[in-house]
């Protein structure tokens, strides 16, 4: 039976384990900015150490590069990818349909809980980004942290068997 691609760690080259932790934000307050950071940490059960939205299904949001990249170029803008608000920005992983799959960030481990469906601050930042980030999980996910530990960007990410 064939795999079905969707929630592939890429489909190419990124399949063959590059796929990458391209940005990490951090938030220190509710709708404060979201701050870059070179390496972070994930702490179990609660999310990342030093942002403002820890606990419960929604310790920490990813978004795929690519994904972003189709989106704004769908509406016209080059936008850059912290307006979406994610903690983890990542290349190579598709999160289409992966609810309840595990993916793998270094030595980290993070249960995708669902799609982080796009808001109003995406039509503020740009018209129609709403709309273009829907379909496909374009938006992102999020997750909960089962394994917790030490990231940095360009740390390999690939989804568990």
């Amino acid at each position: 039976m064939a795999e079905s691609t969707a929630g592939s760690a890429g489909s190419g080259p990124a399949g063959s384990g590059s796929a990458r932790l391209e940005a990490i934000w951090l938030k220190s307050a509710r709708k404060g900015p979201m701050e870059p950071v070179p390496e972070a940490t994930l702490v179990a059960g609660k999310g990342l150490e030093g942002n403002v939205d820890r606990g419960g299904y929604r310790q920490v949001t990813l978004l795929d590069a690519d994904a972003w990249e189709t989106a704004t170029r769908e509406v016209g803008v080059d936008l850059a990818p912290d307006a979406r608000r994610a903690n983890l920005l990542v290349r190579g992983v598709d999160f289409c349909e992966t609810a309840n799959r595990v993916l793998r960030i270094a030595g980290c481990r993070i249960r995708i809980r669902g799609e982080t469906l796009p808001c109003g601050r995406m039509e503020d930042a740009a018209p129609g980004l709403k709309a273009a980030l829907a379909p496909d999980w374009r938006g992102g996910a999020y997750g909960m942290v089962i394994e917790g530990g030490p990231l940095a960007l360009g740390d390999a990410v690939a989804w568990e068997s």
